[in-house]
């Protein structure tokens, strides 16, 4: 009998990847508009520019832990004051936004880094203001928010999630419970997360459901606790060794799934 369903956030409910690429259009625009450079071309450079820098800084095995990727990097304060990583993340991320920016200015030939410095400012702005939530999300919380608990499972900074809820405050009211990666201490897949999650809300793991669209975060980490996992694949990814107990391509799939479990 499943009692509770957990989500994770990003690219589940949240349209992540949508807010961050908006947001680089937004800004590669208006880098156009002033330089006379390629938006595109900009787009592409300052996003490897920001992987490798990224990857270059110490915190990086614990971002890939707690589960925080670069772009979050460029957007994202880290005032979470309990762990050193994040302490250090808040001292060196307005740093990193500027050289991300600025080299990839560089790399179209644009030698300015007071224009980096404004688009690595400007960058922010746009992703706080072009939240996107899949069109199906509240359809779906609003089924199941009278016969389930509901647990939000995310991988980040607690700073960072809890802003993306802020400017989406319309999905907090739905969830019993909030679980971020960043407070606990290790990220999805380890399966001490998810065993944290059902303990929170009193349930032993047969009576929960793990929806989520990473195979390799929500799916294996569901699988390792021994959690009935959803994959969410929306855009038809090939699958890797990864295997989930159901897969659907619309959150609207889980009313068939939970019907077959036996719940009404």
């Amino acid at each position: 009998m499943i009692k509770a369903i957990f989500f994770d956030l990003d690219d589940t409910l949240l349209w992540d990847q949508k807010s961050i690429k908006e947001a680089f259009v937004a800004t590669c625009k208006y880098a156009e508009e002033q330089k006379g450079i390629d938006h595109n071309q900009l787009e592409e450079a300052v996003r490897e520019a920001a992987r490798n820098l990224y990857s270059s800084y110490e915190f990086y095995p614990f971002t890939q832990m707690i589960g925080i990727n670069p772009f979050e990097g460029l957007w994202g304060n880290f005032l979470d004051p309990h762990h050193d990583n994040f302490k250090k993340m808040k001292e060196v991320v307005p740093g990193y936004r500027k050289d991300a920016w600025t080299t990839g200015l560089k790399t179209l030939g644009v030698d300015d880094p007071d224009f980096g410095f404004e688009l690595a400012e400007r960058f922010p702005q746009e992703r706080r203001n072009l939240p996107f939530v899949y069109e199906e999300t509240f359809q779906i919380l609003d089924v199941l928010k009278d016969n389930y608990q509901l647990l939000l499972l995310t991988n980040g900074s607690p700073d960072l999630q809890n802003t993306k809820l802020a400017i989406t405050p319309e999905l907090v009211p739905y969830f019993d419970q909030i679980v971020i990666s960043g407070d606990f201490g290790r990220g999805k897949p380890d399966p001490s997360i998810f065993e944290h999650a059902l303990s929170r809300m009193s349930i032993q793991k047969d009576e929960a459901i793990m929806v989520g669209d990473n195979l390799m975060t929500d799916i294996l980490g569901a699988n390792r606790a021994g959690i009935k996992s959803v994959w969410i694949n929306r855009h038809n990814k090939e699958r890797n060794e990864v295997i989930p107990t159901y897969e659907i391509k619309h959150l609207e799939g889980l009313h068939n799934i939970l019907e077959e479990l036996g719940n009404k």
